[in-house]
């Protein structure tokens, strides 16, 4: 088996641009697009798959569309004996889209999505009624700048 390789080249980034730009076209599309054979494209995206530098397939949705147009950021301050119970406790919570384990004045960093200003009241409020949550603090997104992305991380 030949040694894996590490980092991408050029062609792994060409087919990540692609498949980002035009996520509905298939592997034959890409490949005649790239001037390559469909099983290199295929033996790519293997690779990146397995290697952890393609993490889903799946569509992207907008929690707008769904009827949640509110979206903030909430930082909890835990008790941090109670850190791993208060994460399985979160994922629970639909309307949280992320958390993450933070530094600074907060321990944990939530995104959430919510109808209405009243709803992610209530929001929060499920989230200060875990046990070992102490307190939080709340920032409302007003408007996208940056939208989340990874593709500039892959290079020139």
């Amino acid at each position: 088996m030949p040694a894996r390789r590490h980092g991408l080249d050029d062609l792994d980034r060409a087919v990540l641009r692609l498949i980002a730009e035009r996520p509905r076209s298939g592997l034959l599309e890409i490949a005649r697009l790239l001037g390559v054979a469909r099983g290199t494209v295929q033996a790519r995206l293997d690779r990146m798959t397995a290697d952890g530098v393609i993490t889903g397939f799946g569509p992207v949705l907008s929690p707008a569309a769904l009827g949640h147009p509110v979206q903030a950021y909430t930082t909890l301050e835990v008790e941090q004996a109670a850190r791993e119970t208060i994460s399985t406790t979160l994922e629970a919570i639909p309307e949280l889209l992320e958390a993450h384990i933070v530094t600074g004045p907060g321990d944990l960093l939530c995104r959430v999505a919510a109808r209405d200003h009243e709803h992610l009241r209530q929001v929060i409020d499920r989230m200060l009624a875990i046990p070992g949550v102490r307190r939080s603090t709340t920032v409302i997104t007003l408007s996208t700048v940056v939208p989340h992305r990874v593709l500039p991380l892959t290079g020139p």
